[in-house]
């Protein structure tokens, strides 16, 4: 019943209470990002979603404007700004994604999405049926420090949040990501 209706239920009622608190912290993020280095504050990226439709991410920018459109794991830790890993490290970057929440795009609690080009990745979830729910701004995988550069440790740690939504863990997996645990995406140390 919870992952039919009361999913979506929870994560509109969440993103609505949160958006007003959310957006003067965007604010003042995009102040400092802005005072940093100029560009865009935010920084948008197709990712794959629910049953592999893409769809526009928005996240706080953390780092430099010359990336490009390329995976974490990929980038190399001298480009993540100073201000970026403040952001990172206390994930006020993913504050863009309650729009993405509330468009239907993703849930609170899900796969963190990936990129359409991470071909292993989104293999590995379409065998495991990990397209048949919303990405989510956190999730186990995340908590527990499995992230992208593994495609099937990911995949199968996915699969697994899959099979065992529930609202309770999800509030555990909120409250846990508020608190500042898990690693994020990891980045090479060049």
């Amino acid at each position: 019943m919870y992952i039919r209706y009361g999913k979506r239920l929870f994560d509109i009622s969440l993103s609505i209470i949160a958006a007003l608190p959310a957006l003067f912290l965007c604010l003042a993020c995009a102040l400092a990002i802005r005072a940093e280095g100029g560009g865009a504050a935010i920084f948008k990226q197709v990712r794959v979603g629910r049953s592999r439709r893409p769809f526009t991410l928005y996240k706080l920018r953390t780092m430099s404007i010359d990336t490009g459109d390329r995976a974490s794991h990929e980038v190399s830790k001298a480009q993540i700004t100073r201000v970026g890993r403040f952001l990172r490290k206390t994930k006020l970057d993913e504050l863009p994604q309650l729009l993405n929440v509330l468009r239907g795009d993703m849930s609170f609690v899900g796969p963190r999405p990936c990129l359409p080009s991470q071909d292993v990745l989104v293999a590995e979830r379409f065998c495991r049926g990990v397209y048949s729910v919303r990405p989510g701004i956190t999730g186990p995988a995340q908590l527990a420090g499995i992230d992208m550069s593994t495609p099937v440790a990911l995949a199968e740690a996915d699969a697994r949040y899959v099979d065992h939504i529930g609202l309770l863990f999800d509030l555990n997996m909120i409250v846990k990501t508020s608190l500042g645990r898990g690693s994020g995406d990891a980045v090479k140390q060049s």
